[in-house]
């Protein structure tokens, strides 16, 4: 039962809004990981905070954003949601970022929302095969936890979540730049001692509101 808990690497769910033209909204709501993961530094409330809030935020950006030309992926990670995707412009940005802002137990937003038209089936389909090709990468190097780092790609821009080291965020952001296909690599980390690290896995998490968050950054 843990070892198959334990493969649901990304451990949250992705919520992809599509809307093309005119033609009706379209909400797809994947799943990827919606057991509780065991070796998750979350705790059972936040990951499923996190699931809540995903399935919100897609229904809310849908109904706000129902009659334009948008494509927005929503992830949550200890409460922290990146938006990802297309939207058609600056405005359109910010209204997301405001919207996911004010929702429900959202303590930080991570806007990385592209002005451009929505990226195509073939386009999504291909990121979906390189996150797989990072997160076999990270299970095959010791000092990552991988379970503990959710893999978002997006145009092949990977995008890090997750509660780690500097040191585990370094090896990660490494490794992810040297998967062939990944254009470019961003963290969007909550960084901590090991020592924090090591308290969280005892006690299965913290249920405690964590520190600021991070601002993304490209990997270096």
């Amino acid at each position: 039962m843990k070892q198959s808990l334990a493969r649901m690497a990304c451990g949250a769910i992705v919520a992809s809004l599509t809307l093309a033209g005119c033609a009706p909204l379209v909400v797809a709501v994947v799943v990827a990981g919606t057991a509780m993961v065991v070796t998750d530094r979350r705790t059972t409330g936040a990951q499923v905070d996190d699931q809540t809030i995903q399935l919100r935020l897609a229904n809310e950006l849908g109904s706000v954003f129902k009659d334009q030309p948008v494509h927005i992926a929503v992830n949550s990670f200890d409460r922290r949601v990146l938006l990802t995707g297309e939207v058609p412009n600056e405005a359109a940005k910010a209204k997301a970022g405001e919207i996911a802002a004010a929702s429900l137990n959202v303590r930080a937003v991570i806007n990385e929302l592209a002005i451009a038209p929505p990226s195509s089936l073939s386009d999504r389909t291909s990121d979906t095969a390189l996150a797989t090709k990072v997160r076999g990468a990270f299970i095959n190097t010791k000092e990552i936890s991988f379970n503990s780092i959710e893999i978002v790609v997006e145009r092949q821009i990977v995008y890090l979540l997750g509660y780690v080291t500097e040191r585990e965020g370094q090896v990660a952001a490494l490794v992810a730049s040297k998967v062939s296909g990944v254009k470019q690599v961003v963290k969007v980390f909550e960084y901590a001692t090991q020592e924090e690290v090591d308290r969280r896995r005892a006690i299965g998490g913290s249920s405690a509101p964590a520190p600021a968050a991070t601002p993304a950054a490209p990997a270096k």
